[in-house]
């Protein structure tokens, strides 16, 4: 089962979003904040950090570009409502996929699966 870490501080988001992803067979581990998904990174393995970018304490492009370092071939979805924001994960992170709120969980769902066709077409996983 591909494991995904969601970094969303709006605490209704972050449990729609694990409730949606949980439904489509992905294991599911929710923070609140950046600086609380740098222990789960150092200590767990993930296939995809899924993140907000404006968030309090550490922002999704700083989270993404630190655990990027941890774990090489971590996959990076950022999620955001901002559009000045995007422009600028898009130049940090060029291969990190962005996803513009408001979007439909299907949407979601799947930009998700997409990140991992070529592994379940290559039996990777």
């Amino acid at each position: 089962m591909l494991r995904i870490l969601l970094a969303e501080d709006d605490q209704v988001m972050r449990e729609y979003l694990t409730r949606a992803l949980e439904r489509s067979g992905y294991a599911v581990t929710a923070v609140d904040r950046g600086t609380a998904a740098i222990p789960l990174l150092e200590t767990e393995r993930f296939d995809l950090l899924l993140t907000d970018i404006v968030m309090p304490e550490m922002d999704g492009i700083e989270l993404a570009q630190r655990a990027s370092e941890m774990c090489a071939d971590l996959r990076v979805m950022f999620i955001t409502g901002f559009a000045a924001v995007t422009l600028k994960a898009g130049r940090t992170m060029p291969q990190a996929r962005v996803l513009s709120k408001p979007f439909h969980l299907r949407d979601l769902v799947m930009e998700v699966d997409r990140m991992f066709e070529t592994d379940n077409v290559g039996g990777t996983y």
